[in-house]
């Protein structure tokens, strides 16, 4: 049996509904993939507004539908969330995921009278992991005009000499609680745009755990700043330590020196003083004379300048030896641009030039001093070290001591002895 289409008016619709259908097959299997991250279409409220009675979420409209669980991980914020900084809140903030947009809200709701700060960070990506790299921030009001004073800086790790990566800076309006949010970038910097003039107190956090907010034992550094129009500051970001550095351990260096370890690094503005060290034999507490008590930094330049006398001495008194020959004169082939070009395949050396300038303001804090002694120390002996007044990073001081122990030197290895069982040659034998 045959269907056929009913006649008369319904035919027509029926035909182009089957034709459309016929028609639709699709993109093409087969074809390039699609590597373009998420692009944001719109943001409500829009940066610049002004909204006195703001209802409802923000809105972030992308191109696509995103991955819900993209972002960082953490104990702190998570997902999406981590992808997103509102401020200033006196609270958690809510970030939904809602297919191909993203919904923000803080918890304590929109308060009258603010200058909001909304950063989308890189690291959104879509159902194909093409993931956003550019950082987007909007700015809104609830009120007042919204500003246009800036504040600009920098923030480091002091102890390990390097920039403070993701690290979390907070800029708190005296005499208010609440803060303005930013992250530092890759090269350490930071920046707040469309801030209130006034008096900041201003905190750069390494945020471990990702939480926004300060645990105490992690590396922070705080300033206040006046903003009018611009300003700008350095944060040397290091762990708070509640109590002062002791002393750790003692190793002896040669016949003549040890090396003290102590649990922080110290001051590096405290010169090391030798009257607040008390050396004595162990077990009959006879006093030891200590010539002098340095950084390692300083104590190497004195080993070398040493090193290089003697041997300079030693030179000078042998006549056998030849001349060594005068170095290369680079510096016009520096000035020339002559320098040897880069092997082929090397990656680009990142230009950190305004990083090293910035750490070179500051001494490298150290956990380790140098004692020097008057005589040389006894193989075998027992010494103990004792270091009073020794200040940490945070200005907290304390006294510590520890055992020197000065190994024995190895007995030389025994002579060869002849091997009885070899052959002795016949020197008869032409």
């Amino acid at each position: 049996m045959r269907l056929t289409p009913p006649a008369g008016r319904g035919a027509i619709p029926l035909a182009l509904a089957l034709a459309a259908a016929c028609a639709n097959t699709g993109e093409p299997p087969g074809g390039p993939p699609d590597e373009k991250p998420p692009l944001i279409l719109s943001v409500y409220p829009e940066s610049g507004a002004v909204l006195p009675n703001p209802r409802g979420d923000a809105v972030i409209q992308f191109d696509g539908v995103i991955e819900e669980q993209s972002g960082g991980t953490g104990a702190g914020a998570t997902g999406l969330a981590a992808r997103i900084l509102l401020s200033p809140t006196a609270g958690p903030v809510d970030v939904s995921w809602h297919r191909s947009a993203i919904h923000v809200k803080p918890k304590e709701g929109w308060k009258p009278g603010r200058i909001y700060h909304l950063q989308i960070l890189p690291g959104i990506a879509d159902l194909r992991r093409n993931v956003a790299k550019d950082r987007r921030t909007i700015v809104f009001s609830t009120g007042p005009v919204i500003p246009h004073a800036t504040l600009t800086g920098v923030a480091v790790l002091w102890v390990e000499q390097r920039a403070l990566v993701g690290g979390l800076v907070r800029a708190q309006l005296l005499p208010d609680t609440l803060a303005y949010l930013a992250l530092v970038d890759s090269s350490g910097g930071f920046r707040f745009d469309n801030l209130p003039p006034g008096r900041y107190a201003v905190f750069a956090i390494a945020d471990q755990n990702g939480n926004r907010v300060r645990e105490r034992r992690e590396a922070y550094d705080s300033a206040l700043v006046t903003v009018d129009s611009s300003a700008a500051t350095v944060l040397w970001a290091f762990v708070h330590d509640t109590t002062g550095p002791k002393l750790r351990q003692a190793d002896p260096l040669d016949s003549l020196a040890a090396r003290l370890t102590f649990t922080q690094p110290l001051d590096p503005t405290q010169a090391p003083d030798s009257l607040r060290v008390r050396v004595v034999t162990l077990p009959d507490s006879t006093p030891v004379r200590v010539r002098g008590l340095l950084a390692q930094a300083r104590y190497d330049s004195l080993v070398t300048r040493e090193r290089a006398a003697l041997d300079s001495a030693r030179a000078a008194h042998d006549t056998t030896r030849k001349p060594s020959p005068l170095p290369r004169d680079t510096s016009r082939a520096d000035t020339l641009g002559l320098r040897p070009p880069a092997p082929v395949g090397a990656r680009p050396v990142p230009d950190t030039s305004g990083l090293h300038l910035i750490l070179e303001q500051r001494p490298v804090p150290q956990d380790k001093l140098v004692l020097r002694f008057d005589t040389m120390l006894i193989p075998g002996a027992r010494y103990y070290v004792e270091v009073r007044g020794t200040r940490n990073l945070g200005g907290v001081t304390a006294d510590g001591h520890a055992v020197l122990v000065v190994p024995k030197p190895k007995p030389p290895p025994p002579p060869a002895q002849p091997d009885s069982t070899r052959v002795p040659r016949d020197s008869t034998r032409p």
